[in-house]
C-alpha cells in the first residue's frame, strides 16, 4: 500500500475522533494539556490498535463483525450523546458535564470511533497488506487530529459551554447515525 493511501486512510478514520475531540474540548471547561494528551492517546491507541486486531482476527469473522459494527457504534455514540445532552440540560451548573476524562466514557468514545478501523484491519488482511506501518500512521494522525479537535473545542467552549455541550451531544448522535446509515444503505 502506498504511503499517500495510508495517509488518506488515516485521515478518513480520524474524522470521528476529531469530532469526539471537539466535543471533549467543549465538555471540559478547563482542559489541561495532559488531560488533552490522555484523551488523544486513548483515541489514537484504539484507532491504531483496532486495525491490528481486525487484521489478526482474519477474514473469516469479517461478515459477523460487518453485520453489527454499525449498530455497536450507533448505540455507543447515541448513548454518549444523549447522556451529554441530558446532563447539560438537567444537571446543576457544576455537575452538568459529559466528562470524557472518566475512564468508562473515554473507553466508550474510543471504541465507538474506532470500530470502522477494525473493519479496515480485516480488509487489509484480505488484500495482504502488512498492518504495522499503517496502524502506526493511523495512530499518529489520530493523535494529532484529536489534539487539534480539543483545542478547537476549548476555544469555542469558553464562550457558550452549555449550549455547545448540547451541540456536542447532537454531533455524537449524528456521527452514530451517519455510521448506521452508511452501513445500512450505502454498502455495496
Amino acid at each position: 500500500m502506498e504511503f499517500i493511501s495510508i495517509i488518506f486512510l488515516a485521515l478518513g478514520l480520524s474524522v470521528d475522533s476529531f469530532a469526539a475531540s471537539v466535543c471533549s474540548g467543549l465538555a471540559i471547561k478547563k482542559i489541561h494539556f495532559l488531560q488533552a494528551v490522555k484523551i488523544a492517546f486513548f483515541l489514537a491507541l484504539f484507532q491504531g490498535g483496532m486495525p491490528i486486531i481486525g487484521w489478526f482476527t482474519g477474514s473469516e469473522l469479517k461478515d459477523l463483525i460487518k453485520d453489527y459494527d454499525h449498530w455497536i457504534a450507533f448505540i455507543l455514540l447515541a448513548g454518549l450523546g444523549s447522556k451529554m445532552i441530558y446532563e447539560s440540560i438537567n444537571c446543576k451548573e457544576k455537575d452538568a458535564s459529559f466528562n470524557p476524562l472518566k475512564l468508562i466514557v473515554l473507553l466508550g468514545i474510543s471504541i465507538a470511533t474506532s470500530i470502522d478501523a477494525l473493519v479496515v484491519g480485516l480488509s487489509l488482511a484480505i488484500i495482504d497488506v502488512a498492518i504495522w506501518f499503517p496502524a502506526i500512521v493511523i495512530g499518529i494522525i489520530t493523535f494529532v487530529v484529536s489534539m487539534l479537535g480539543m483545542l478547537l473545542g476549548k476555544k469555542i467552549g469558553r464562550k457558550m459551554s452549555r449550549k455547545f455541550e448540547i451541540i456536542g451531544g447532537v454531533v455524537l448522535i449524528l456521527i452514530g447515525l451517519r455510521i448506521l446509515i452508511d452501513h445500512l444503505f450505502f454498502q455495496f
